[in-house]
């Protein structure tokens, strides 16, 4: 079992790599403040890497890094749902459904309760 963890978070990690890569050789123009101020959602959504496990299964400890960063973003409603639903989110196989369920994970008392980020509600 515990070869098999290793071997996930191994496996999880390296797709995380490839993508902080790709993102960080992106040559992409801001041309005003988005969700995120001037970072693209798919670049914050790199801040959130030690939420990976817990954004893919449900029943995954969240990390206190993890909540941290979570409690940090939510600060931002409008860029926590944007980097949530971001294409790096999805292709380091997190499962919206499951993310927006990291905030009440970590027991942020102030967190957007009930904020719709897509077809998704923030628990």
């Amino acid at each position: 079992m515990h070869i098999k963890s290793s071997l996930m978070d191994t496996y999880v990690l390296s797709r995380l790599l490839v993508l902080v890569l790709c993102i960080y050789g992106l040559k992409t123009a801001v041309h005003g403040a988005g969700e995120c101020g001037r970072n693209p959602p798919d670049r914050e959504a790199i801040k959130l890497a030690p939420c990976a496990m817990a954004a893919q299964d449900k029943s995954a400890k969240v990390s206190a890094t993890c909540c941290v960063r979570i409690k940090q973003m939510g600060k931002n409603p409008k860029c926590l749902c944007a980097v949530m639903l971001s294409s790096t989110a999805r292709n380091s196989g997190a499962k919206p459904e499951i993310s927006m369920t990291i905030p009440k994970r970590c027991n942020i008392a102030d967190r957007p309760i009930g904020y719709k980020c897509g077809a998704y509600s923030l628990p």
